[in-house]
C-alpha cells in the first residue's frame, strides 16, 4: 500500500503540479525545438544536413533509454533526488549545448540533454499520479496531458521565433532560468521517498545494458533509417538485428532476474497491457500528424516554422480545454471505455476533413476548424488513457508502468515518422507513374497545356522555351502527386485509428486502488 504521505493538499500540491507540468513541457518542447534550426546549425557549425540529423537523433534515443529506467533509478536515489537531479543534468546540459563549439559536441551534449529530460518525462507523471488521490486522478492525468500535447506544438513555434529574433544557442539557454527555477521548487517541496535497497540487492546491469542497446538500436534505426536508404544500408540493417536481438534477450532477462531494471510484469495487473499498445497508438497519430501537416503547409502554403507552429497552437489550446473538462468527466465515473472511442472518432474525423481539404487549391486558413478537431481528439484520448493504465496500480508498479507507457508513446512516435516517410516516398512514386501515363501526345489536355506553357516562356525570351515547358509540366505533375499523397497519408492514418479503436473494449473494469 502507498503511504498516505504521498498524498499533498493545499499550496503545496499546486506549487508541485505547476513545477512538474512545466518540467514536462520544456522536455516536450525540446524534442521539436531543433527541427527548425537546422539551416543555422549547418551554416554556424559547417555541418551537413546528414550530421545535423544526429542532433536530433541522440536526444531522442536518450529519451527512449531512460524512460522506462525512471522507476527504478527514482526507487533507487528516492523520488525527489532522482527528479531534482535530473532537473539539475537537463538544464547544465541544455547550457553546454549553447556553447559548443562544433557538431559533434552538441550532439554528444544532446544526448545528455536527453538523458536528463527523458527522466523528466516519465517521473512528472508518477508523482502527478501520487499527490494526488486515487478519485481526483483524471484531473492530475489532465493536467500532464496538456502538457504532452502541447509541448510539440510548441516546439517548432518557440523555436521559429528564437531563431528568426536571436542566435541558435538561444533555444538552449531558454532553458536556464526555467530549470534553476523548477530546481529549486522540486527540492523545496517534492517529498522524498526512501531508497528501496534491501541487503544483498544486486543491480541489473545485464538487462540495463540490454536495454540500452535494444531500444537504443531501434531509435536508431527509426530515426536514420530513412536518411540512410533503409537496409540498403549496412549500419541499418545491423542496427536492426542488433535491435531485436537487444529486446528479445532484455524480454527474457527481465521475466528471469529477481530484481529487474524494468519490471516486466507490472503488464500482468489492471490495464497496463492494453494501455501500452493504445499509448503507442496514440503516439503515433500524435507525432504523424504533427510530421505531415507542417511538411504539407511549408512545402505548397508558403508557412514558416513560426506561422506553422502559430497554426497548430489553437488545435493545441482546444486540447487545453477538453482536458480538464474530461477529468472531471471522470471524477463524475464515466469510464474511460466510453471516452477514449469518441477521442478516436474525432481524430478520425480530422484525418478525414484534411483528406477533403487537400487540393492545388488549399488557402491558408482552410484548416483552422481540422485542427481544432484534432486538439479535441486528443484531448479526449490522452486522459482517459492515463487513467485507464493507471488505475488499480500502488508504489511502485506506477512508476514502472508510467515509464513502460510514456516509452511506447515516443516509440510510436518514432515509428509514425519513418513510416509515413517510406509510405509518402512509395506512393508518390506510384502516383507520379499513374500521372506520366495521361501526359502523351494524344491526351488533348496535356497537349493544351504544353503549348500554354512553350508560348509563355517564347514571350519571356527565357531561351529554349519547348525545354522550359517540359520542365514546367513535370512540375505540375510532381505537385500533383504530392498533393495526392498527403491525402493519402491522411485517409489511411483515420482508416488505421478507426481499426484500432475497438481494443478499447479489451480493457478491464478496474476499481482505483484506495491507500490506507
Amino acid at each position: 500500500m502507498n503511504p498516505p504521505s504521498t498524498i499533498e493538499y493545499g499550496l503545496r500540491r499546486v506549487v508541485i503540479t505547476i513545477t512538474v507540468i512545466l518540467c514536462s513541457l520544456l522536455e516536450l518542447i525540446d524534442t521539436s525545438i531543433v527541427n527548425v534550426a537546422t539551416t543555422n546549425l549547418m551554416g554556424n557549425l559547417g555541418a551537413t544536413l546528414g550530421e545535423v540529423s544526429w542532433v536530433i537523433a541522440a536526444y531522442g534515443i536518450a529519451n527512449v533509454i531512460v524512460v522506462p529506467m525512471s522507476g527504478w533509478f527514482s526507487a533507487q536515489f528516492g523520488r525527489r533526488n532522482y527528479y531534482v537531479g535530473s532537473v539539475i543534468l537537463f538544464t547544465l546540459a541544455s547550457v553546454l549545448c549553447g556553447n559548443s563549439t562544433n557538431i559533434w559536441e552538441l550532439a554528444f551534449f544532446r544526448f545528455v540533454q536527453g538523458v536528463g529530460g527523458g527522466a523528466l518525462l516519465a517521473t512528472s507523471q508518477t508523482i502527478l499520479t501520487e499527490i494526488y488521490p486515487p478519485e481526483k486522478r483524471g484531473m492530475a492525468s489532465a493536467m500532464f496531458g496538456m502538457g504532452v500535447i502541447m509541448g510539440p506544438t510548441l516546439g517548432p513555434l518557440l523555436g521559429g521565433y528564437l531563431i528568426d529574433n536571436f542566435e541558435w544557442p538561444m533555444i538552449f539557454y531558454v532553458n536556464l532560468p526555467v530549470g534553476i527555477i523548477a530546481a529549486i521548487l522540486s527540492a523545496s517541496y517534492i517529498k522524498n521517498t526512501k531508497p528501496e535497497r534491501a541487503d544483498g540487492y544486486k543491480v541489473d546491469f545485464i538487462g540495463m545494458i540490454l536495454l540500452i542497446v535494444g531500444v537504443g538500436s531501434l531509435q536508431l534505426v527509426l530515426e536514420q533509417g530513412d536518411r540512410e536508404d533503409w537496409f540498403e544500408s549496412t549500419f541499418i540493417l545491423s542496427a536492426t538485428i542488433t535491435a531485436v536481438l537487444g529486446i528479445l534477450f532484455f524480454i527474457w532477462r527481465e521475466l528471469t532476474t529477481e530484481h529487474p531494471i524494468v519490471d516486466l510484469r507490472v503488464f500482468q495487473k489492471g490495464n497496463v497491457a492494453i494501455g501500452t499498445v493504445l499509448s503507442f497508438i496514440l503516439g503515433l497519430g500524435l507525432f504523424a500528424s504533427v510530421f505531415i501537416y507542417p511538411v504539407y503547409v511549408q512545402r505548397f502554403l508558403g508557412f514558416t516554422a513560426f506561422q506553422t507552429g502559430l497554426s497548430l497552437l489553437p488545435g493545441a489550446l482546444a486540447s487545453g480545454m477538453m482536458m480538464p473538462v474530461v477529468g472531471i468527466m471522470l471524477q463524475k465515473g464515466v469510464s474511460p471505455k466510453i471516452l477514449i472511442p469518441i477521442g478516436f472518432c474525432a481524430f478520425f474525423a480530422f484525418t478525414q476533413m484534411c483528406t477533403y481539404i487537400i487540393s492545388p487549391i488549399t488557402g491558408q486558413d482552410d484548416f483552422f476548424y481540422a485542427l481544432l478537431m484534432r486538439g479535441v481528439g486528443l484531448g479526449m484520448l490522452f486522459v482517459p488513457l492515463t487513467t485507464l493504465s493507471l488505475t488499480g496500480l500502488q508504489g511502485r508498479d506506477i512508476a514502472q508502468a508510467s515509464g513502460i507507457t510514456s516509452m511506447m508513446r515516443q516509440l510510436g512516435g518514432a515509428f509514425s515518422v519513418a513510416l509515413v516517410s517510406v509510405f509518402s516516398e512509395h506512393t508518390n512514386q506510384q502516383h507520379r507513374l499513374d500521372l506520366l501515363t495521361n501526359v502523351t501526345a494524344h491526351n488533348p489536355n496535356a497537349t493544351e497545356r504544353l503549348a500554354t506553357y512553350t508560348s509563355a516562356f517564347s514571350a519571356r525570351g527565357t531561351g529554349d522555351a519547348a525545354q522550359q515547358a517540359y520542365l514546367a509540366l513535370d512540375n505540375v505533375v510532381s505537385r500533383q502527386a504530392m498533393i495526392l499523397t498527403y491525402k493519402d497519408v491522411f485517409l489511411y492514418l483515420g482508416i488505421f485509428f478507426i481499426c484500432c479503436m475497438p481494443l478499447v473494449f479489451l480493457a478491464k473494469s478496474v476499481k482505483a486502488a484506495k491507500r490506507s
